[in-house]
Formats: structure tokens, C-alpha cells, sequence
């Protein structure tokens, strides 16, 4: 009975989307942009009708040169990937400027990003930086993140470790792991900010819980030697283990050092917590 629900409720769905599907086609042949770019993303996702790249390109070119942002970021991926239409790096590149040019975050990073590649167009540094600023200050995390490399290393701009923490932190505080891990090299060290073991820990930590093998090795370094947190071996041995465990050969030396220190007691504790650790994806390291 259960199973006859299901497959009744399933037919009732796609039913409803083949329904849905023939009225948005209706309305996007009279030249609807919103139905164009619509009907582009059921021929590409499947809803209602088969899965059709080609079809979904075509419609989305159609809303794009309307100038619908969605539709022309869409089209600029399917020409970056060949995905129903010849893949073309130009013609994405100039579909995602269009995008970009109407204030669309995503495709702002993408042209930065092709700037930075040299792909689809001349490498150029200083586009790039102008691009990842404009989807930054709008909040992409990708492009925020790339800004603070790019301030960090000098490229594209005057080096700046001030404005590269600052980059790095607000991508950070959006989940981006490898800058959660930035922003506590950067306090550790004292770059762009004053030194400070504690944020460095906290930052670490969060990478960390991310599964991100240098922060947790990072932080097997600071429970160790007690910095920005109270000095546990134990700790540190789990970290070292787990960031071991995921190929970062740099763990080795620590654990090395802590098994001498350690008591065999203390070792079967802290290889117990790090199993229980990695095993909860990092929910229970505690």
C-alpha cells in the first residue's frame, strides 16, 4: 500500500510539472523573459520534460538578449562547459560581463576569475582584482576570499596584509574554510592585525571542523605548546593524528615528538578521541 502511495504521489508530481511545463513553453513563444528563462532551466534540470541541454541554451539566449542577468550568467556557463551549445570561452566571457555589468555577484566572479586565468581573454591582475571587489562588496565568498590572496601576495594591487585579514575574515566568517584557516595564520603571526594565539585558535578550530588538514595540524601545534588555549598533548595528538591521517605529511613530526612525552595511557586516550573525532565528521572532538 505504502509503495502504491508513493508511486501515485510521484505520477501526480510529474504530472503537474509536464502541466506547469506546457504553460511556461506557451508563454515563453510569446516572448515572456521570465518563461524564456524558466523554461531554460526545466529543459536543463529535467522538470516536466526530459533533460536538453540544446534546448536549454537556446532558451536562455533567447531571455539573455532580452537582458535577463540570470539568463546570460546561465548561457555563460553552458558555453564555459560546451553544455548544449559549442563551448566558447569568448562568447562566455562576454555574456558573463553582461551579467556582471548588471550588478549580478556570480558572474562578476566569474569574469574576475577568467581575468586571473587568462582564459577567454588576456590575463590581467588588475581586472581581475576590480572584478572580485565588485561580487565581494556584494558578499560572494569566493570572490572575497580570492581578494584577500590577492592583497596578500601584492598581485593586482600594493601589498597589503591589513586589507588581505579583512577579506579573508569576512569570507570566513561565511564558512569558507581555507580563509577560516587564512584568518589564524594571520593572527598568529600578527600580519594586518595584533598578534593574538586566542583568535588564531578559534579560527583554526573552525577550519578545522571543516576537515581542512593544515588547520588541524595548526591547531595540534597550538594545544601542544599552550598558546591561545590551555596546553593539552592529548589534544594535540588528536589533531596531529587526524591531520596525519588525511595525508598532511607535516603531523608526522609532532606526533613524533608527543609519543616520547606521553605515557602509554595518555597515547590510548588521545588515538580513542581522535577515532571518535574523524568518525563523527568532527562533532564529537571533544
Amino acid at each position: 500500500m505504502r509503495l502504491i502511495l508513493i508511486l501515485s504521489a510521484l505520477l501526480a508530481f510529474q504530472s503537474a510539472a509536464a502541466s506547469e511545463f506546457d504553460e511556461m513553453k506557451a508563454l515563453a513563444i510569446k516572448g515572456n523573459v521570465i518563461a524564456q528563462f524558466n523554461l531554460g532551466v526545466m529543459y536543463q534540470d529535467g522538470i516536466g520534460i526530459p533533460e536538453n541541454d540544446a534546448e536549454a541554451a537556446k532558451w536562455y539566449l533567447k531571455a539573455a538578449e532580452y537582458g535577463d542577468a540570470a539568463a546570460q550568467f546561465n548561457l555563460g556557463i553552458m558555453l564555459e562547459k560546451g553544455e548544449g551549445i559549442p563551448e566558447n570561452d569568448t562568447e562566455a566571457l562576454k555574456w558573463f560581463r553582461k551579467a556582471a555589468n548588471q550588478e549580478f555577484a556570480a558572474a562578476q566572479f566569474n569574469v574576475g576569475a577568467m581575468y586571473e586565468d587568462g582564459v577567454g581573454v588576456k590575463k590581467n591582475d588588475t581586472e581581475a582584482l576590480k572584478w572580485f571587489r565588485k561580487a565581494a562588496e556584494q558578499g560572494d565568498v569566493k570572490a572575497q576570499h580570492n581578494l584577500g590572496i590577492m592583497y596578500n601576495v601584492g598581485r593586482g594591487t600594493q601589498q597589503s596584509d591589513y586589507q588581505a585579514i579583512t577579506w579573508f575574515r569576512k569570507a570566513a566568517e561565511q564558512g569558507h574554510v581555507i580563509a577560516q584557516y587564512n584568518v589564524g595564520t594571520m593572527y598568529g603571526a600578527g600580519r594586518g592585525t595584533q598578534k593574538n594565539d586566542y583568535q588564531a585558535v578559534k579560527w583554526y578550530r573552525k577550519a578545522a571542523d571543516q576537515g581542512y588538514a593544515a588547520a588541524q595540524n595548526n591547531l595540534g601545534f597550538m594545544y601542544a605548546n599552550g598558546r591561545g588555549i590551555k596546553q593539552s598533548y592529548t589534544k594535540a595528538y588528536t589533531w596531529w593524528s587526524i591531520s596525519k591521517t588525511q595525508g598532511y605529511a607535516a603531523a608526522t613530526a609532532g606526533l613524533n615528538t608527543l609519543k616520547r612525552r606521553m605515557t602509554n595511557q595518555q597515547l590510548a586516550q588521545a588515538q580513542a578521541l581522535a577515532t571518535k573525532c574523524y568518525e563523527s565528521n568532527y562533532k564529537d572532538c571533544d
